[in-house]
């Protein structure tokens, strides 16, 4: 695989932290349609949930929770 086109798959996407509110920035590789993850918020260190979905227009959904939140 050429090397740029890797770069190309992935996605900046600004949300804020389910714990402290503050911005952070995610990292999204889109090659990948459905997505389950734990990410440390950049700014207070807990533990989030991520869900991310690609849709069949390439938009992508995501959604955070705090670590027990039940979904």
């Amino acid at each position: 695989m050429d090397p740029d086109m890797s770069l190309n798959m992935l996605e900046e996407i600004a949300q804020f932290c389910p714990y402290c509110g503050e911005p952070i920035t995610l990292l999204i590789d889109t090659s990948i349609t459905q997505q389950n993850y734990i990410e440390d918020c950049s700014v207070c260190c807990r533990p989030i949930t991520v869900k991310v979905l690609l849709n069949d227009s390439a938009d992508i959904q995501l959604a955070l929770f705090q670590e027990n939140d039940h979904f």
